[in-house]
């Protein structure tokens, strides 16, 4: 009789069962590599942007990579105050957050028409507004530009908002209709045999239900939003309406960039969009998962 044939029920299923382990353990392991490597990838830059932040230029120009021998705290109160930061940084927050929040609105209810109702032309509007997706913005910047002269909104925070707002509006719009297209009819049944009114469907029902969707177009609408610089710069040129992207410009002369102050402006631009996301992350991956099991 072998020694295999006497080993225990129990040995044998462990025996077999190594291979499955080890095979396991080194799939979760390259898995594990391959998370620790994007997150070097990703984190890493802005870490070297977050140490330039607190060098001079000259410190900067000696050695790139070099930790800070001397945190130079005061540059962000220079930026701040100095260099008009909390101007810029004020103009950015009531422009973007203003455009946000009309574009969250009119977008939630032109994708709750389209997703719920069937009316003559419903599919062509659906087409004319994710056509507008495909086309680049920058082709009409010299039309919008024209545009705001002759109804005096050129250089002005509420022309800006508009544009703001017509650039972020188709695609607000495609996304949030197909998630509002998923929510059940019964909903709908049920609350108008209750009386509610159309409006009271859409702000009490469809909003709620779809505010997985509606977080995720606001953060994403919010991030683009926040870093825009082409349309800013082309439609502001009054230094008292300057939004942040264009206050980092200032930094960067024909002869000379100050490397560490366009660190520190960037860190003060950067910092609520990582709030923003730290708070509505969830929010952001269960709108960017939604639908996907049924």
């Amino acid at each position: 009789m072998t020694a295999s044939s006497l080993a225990s029920p129990l040995q044998v299923a462990q025996r077999d069962s190594l291979p499955i382990v080890l095979s396991r353990m080194l799939r979760n392991g390259g898995l594990m590599a391959g998370v620790v490597l994007y997150t070097l990838y990703s984190a890493l830059p802005f870490l070297w942007i977050g140490t330039m932040s607190v060098r001079t230029t000259s410190e900067i120009s000696a050695n790139h990579f070099a930790w800070p021998e001397t945190f130079h705290w005061e540059k962000f109160r220079i930026a701040w105050v100095d260099s008009n930061f909390a101007q810029y940084f004020w103009n950015s927050t009531l422009i973007v957050v203003s455009a946000v929040a009309i574009v969250t609105l009119l977008g939630a209810a032109a994708a709750h028409c389209l997703a719920r109702y069937n009316f003559r032309g419903n599919r062509l509007v659906y087409f004319i507004l994710f056509s507008s997706i495909v086309f680049p913005p920058q082709i009409i910047l010299i039309s919008l530009f024209q545009v705001l002269v002759e109804y005096d909104l050129y250089n002005s925070r509420l022309g800006l908002m508009i544009v703001y707002v017509s650039l972020q509006l188709p695609l607000t719009v495609y996304l949030l209709e197909g998630f509002f297209a998923r929510i059940p009819q019964d909903l709908f049944d049920a609350a108008k045999m209750d009386g509610y009114s159309d409006f009271e469907i859409f702000w009490r029902i469809v909003l709620p239900v779809g505010m997985p969707a509606i977080a995720t177009t606001i953060i994403l609408n919010f991030i683009q939003l926040w870093n825009e610089f082409l349309f800013a710069v082309v439609l502001l040129s009054d230094q008292s309406s300057r939004t942040l992207p264009i206050g980092i410009r200032a930094y960067m002369g024909d002869y000379f960039q100050d490397i560490g102050m366009i660190a520190t402006g960037m860190m003060i631009a950067v910092i609520p969009v990582v709030v923003l996301y730290a708070f509505f992350s969830e929010k952001l991956i269960q709108g960017m998962t939604a639908g996907a099991v049924k």
